[in-house]
């Protein structure tokens, strides 16, 4: 009997032990799952961090070569130099600078678009008439200058999309009896080789026009009474007035007209890259700022 009963005690100890030992063992397998699971989990996270690295990464690496392919498709005058003619005597779009620098509206988005391809920007500064002959003659990539597309400018450079839009208006005298209306009975000055130009020559006829070589020429030839009016873009003309006192400028437009970029016929390549840098530009409020900085809104 008291064999019987220490076989008994014997088994039950066993039983205890194994049942202890199987729950720390199913414990034990729980944490390495748990473990395992936060490992693997950790590791995705980071392989997801990485892939999307790589992935920013290679898109800014896309992006740079394709501005890097865009450039070195590019043919300028001055390899990696974006040079532009324009006549800086023509506030706000371009101006010299105390230092003998250059700015204005012109100057400041040129720079910005040099900018986007990769270029440096050269400014030549000359007649306005020279301007746009360095474009046509290939010593020079881009005309900037407040610079409008006419029929016969587009027989002789390619132009970009518009940027800006100029108005043609009427400085005269205080107290003039000039109007927009009367303009064929005056003798009008004008900006040589300008839309303003042409068109007081075609709608008066040469007698009644005087060109002059710049802007501030003409106003200076108002003043002193050698012509009885100007004929000239108005963000300068507002700029000439302000600067002399005793003009003014009519109420009524002459004509309006949109701004662009002129450049070498049929260099497709640039007119494309020129396009694509003044969108972004646009579409960022880059030109807007810039011509909100030098034309103060109505």
């Amino acid at each position: 009997m008291k064999k019987l009963l220490a076989l008994l005690l014997a088994l039950v100890m066993c039983l205890s032990l194994a049942a202890c030992g199987s729950s720390d063992t199913t414990e034990d397998a729980a944490a390495e799952d748990e473990t395992s699971t936060t490992e693997e989990e950790s590791a995705d996270t980071e392989k997801s961090a990485d892939t999307e690295e790589a992935t920013d990464t290679e898109e800014s690496a896309d992006a740079e070569e394709e501005v890097a392919e865009e450039t070195a498709a590019l043919t300028t005058v001055t390899e990696g130099v974006l040079t532009m003619s324009t006549n800086a005597a023509f506030p706000p779009y371009e101006m010299t600078t105390d230092d003998g620098g250059f700015e204005g509206i012109d100057v400041e988005i040129a720079t910005a678009i040099a900018e986007k391809l990769g270029l440096e920007l050269q400014i030549d500064d000359m007649d306005f008439d020279s301007a746009l002959l360095a474009v046509q003659q290939g010593k020079s990539d881009i005309v900037m200058a407040g610079v409008s597309v006419t029929e016969d400018r587009l027989l002789v450079m390619d132009f970009s999309d518009s940027y800006a839009t100029g108005v043609q208006v009427v400085i005269v005298p205080e107290g003039s009896e000039v109007t927009v209306d009367t303009l064929g009975d005056y003798v009008i000055g004008t900006q040589r080789a300008t839309t303003g130009n042409i068109y007081c020559t075609d709608d008066y006829g040469e007698n009644h026009v005087v060109a002059y070589d710049n802007g501030i020429t003409a106003v200076q030839a108002l003043m002193n009474g050698q012509v009885d009016c100007v004929v000239i873009d108005s963000a300068p003309a507002q700029e000439f007035v302000a600067a002399n006192a005793g003009l003014t400028i009519l109420d009524t437009e002459y004509v309006s007209e949109e701004y662009a970029i002129g450049m070498s016929k049929g260099n497709t390549a640039l007119v494309e890259a020129v396009n694509n840098a003044l969108a972004e530009l646009t579409a960022d409020g880059t030109i807007q700022a810039i011509v909100d900085k030098y034309i103060a809104a109505e």
